[in-house]
């Protein structure tokens, strides 16, 4: 009687999984019975309606991300001791730091052995019509994400990023590049989820400081934190619905599959390969030398997680739910909560690494040579553009601009790669939800001994002073 017990139990702590899994398997599903009912091709508004029970979905995690962010990262901070809390930054930093720089390098290495890009017959990549967003440089992007890590106000900070706006001047004699424009600045929308992350560092780190004087604020935010998982536990049971429609609905977009697959087969490959081999090889490589055990135990209790940033394309949104599977999985909330979230703003390995793949490929098929300098820009420049992508759908093809122009090519060449890139994107975005999730449960092992000091020690200052009250 044990064994159908046991089975029934693990029907029911992997059922949201398994539900979610066969969510994006049923959207693949429609999107092509709904793509063979129809001889004409979908209509924006048509693909708009299939579209919209995702879009509640989606909306529903990004409503949690502000708060949850913000909340969870004081709490967590504050909760700490300053020098414990200054170690684990240390850990996430070198984490992050030494993923990135092995997810760049792979990617590098696989472009210049493969050549994706080296074709007898280029004609087959034919850009498509491309109007840029905005005119931009490397250095005014850099300088942006630094700006944006010290916003000016915080409520607006909750709603735009700061982003240069170059124009070109009245009189254009001598105007030889767009570092001679003139230089303007604009608000865009989305959360500035960089300065919010480092306002709750300085706040936690405050409430910290304060000690005593301090916990009446630290306990709102661990009561508001405690909140939103709360919403995250509901919203949650909406994700097989939610991702099901996302995917049918970027299927119907598709018009010609063979031809996306036959010009960018190669490049696709590519991409996945590279992807596959970080997932799954250098990221269980520091897994294991960090914690002295395989990661395959983690990564089943993953599923959740990695089934729905494929389904979203966003590692901001996937941000609740990591954060929620992280605390199923039994692990510190004060680290979960505290190296997660910085994880979704600044660690997108994927993306890094499809940067590194993409701008040299794309060289590789307009014939530009890659010198060990130009190579050495482009692994800068790619691990830089992670950095400053935001954890949002496709927002890599905007840092991708900068990669670009380290190459010497123009921001149009970005459109031979836009077939294929809606999935890619969700590829990459699950790569670096893992990624965050894995460092968590790594700095989480290396630091469980100093956090059950410190959980003594407060548990000693809690009662020391509730006897002082009561000898007073």
């Amino acid at each position: 009687m044990a064994r159908p017990k046991r089975w029934k139990n693990c029907l029911t702590e992997n059922l949201l999984t398994m539900l979610t899994v066969f969510g994006v398997f049923a959207g693949v599903a429609l999107g092509f019975i709904l793509k063979a009912t129809k001889s004409s091709e979908w209509t924006n508004r048509e693909i708009m309606y299939i579209n919209f029970p995702g879009d509640l979905f989606l909306r529903m995690l990004k409503a949690l991300i502000l708060p949850l962010i913000l909340s969870s990262i004081v709490s967590a901070i504050g909760s700490l001791d300053l020098n414990l809390s200054g170690k684990i930054g240390m850990r996430s930093i070198y984490y992050y730091g030494t993923t990135t720089i092995c997810a760049v390098i792979l990617g590098i290495t696989l472009v210049l052995i493969i050549r994706p890009g080296v074709v007898k017959d280029t004609s087959a990549f034919v850009a498509q019509n491309y109007i840029p967003a905005r005119n931009v440089t490397t250095t005014d992007t850099l300088l942006d994400l630094l700006r944006n890590v010290f916003p000016s106000n915080l409520v607006q900070a909750c709603l735009a990023n700061y982003q240069t706006v170059l124009t070109p001047p009245k009189n254009l004699t001598g105007v030889t590049s767009m570092y001679q424009w003139d230089i303007g600045h604009k608000y865009t929308d989305g959360m500035n989820t960089l300065g919010i992350v480092i306002f709750g560092i300085v706040m936690g780190i405050t409430i910290g400081k304060m000690g005593e004087q301090g916990k009446p604020l630290l306990d709102f935010f661990n009561s508001l934190a405690e909140a939103m998982m709360i919403i995250t536990s509901w919203v949650i049971w909406i994700s097989p619905i939610g991702i099901m429609f996302l995917v049918a609905s970027k299927l119907l977009e598709i018009s010609d599959f063979g031809a996306l697959v036959g010009t960018l087969g190669w490049y696709f490959m590519t991409v996945i390969l590279g992807l596959t081999i970080h997932g799954f090889g250098t990221l269980s490589v520091i897994y294991f030398v960090c914690t002295r055990e395989l990661p395959f135990k983690a990564l089943s209790q993953m599923g959740q997680v990695a089934v729905t940033a494929f389904g979203t394309a966003s590692s901001s949104a996937t941000l609740p739910i990591t954060i929620q599977c992280l605390d199923n999985m039994g692990l510190d909330p004060r680290i979960t909560r505290f190296v997660v979230p910085i994880g979704a703003t600044i660690n997108m390995d994927g993306t890094a690494l499809y940067e590194a793949i993409a701008a040299i490929f794309i060289a590789q098929v307009r014939g530009i040579q890659m010198s060990l300098g130009k190579v050495i820009g482009v692994s800068i420049t790619a691990t830089a553009a992670s950095i400053g992508a935001a954890g949002i759908p496709q927002a890599g093809l905007v840092t991708m601009v900068m990669v670009l122009d380290t190459v010497g090519l123009p921001a149009e060449d970005v459109t031979l790669i836009l077939a294929v890139d809606w999935l890619l994107d969700r590829f990459r975005t699950t790569i670096n939800v893992v990624c965050d999730a894995l460092g968590a449960c790594i700095i989480e092992r290396m630091s469980r001994g100093e956090l059950e000091v410190n959980s003594r020690q407060r548990e000693e200052t809690v009662e020391l002073a509730h006897l002082s009250k009561i000898e007073t």
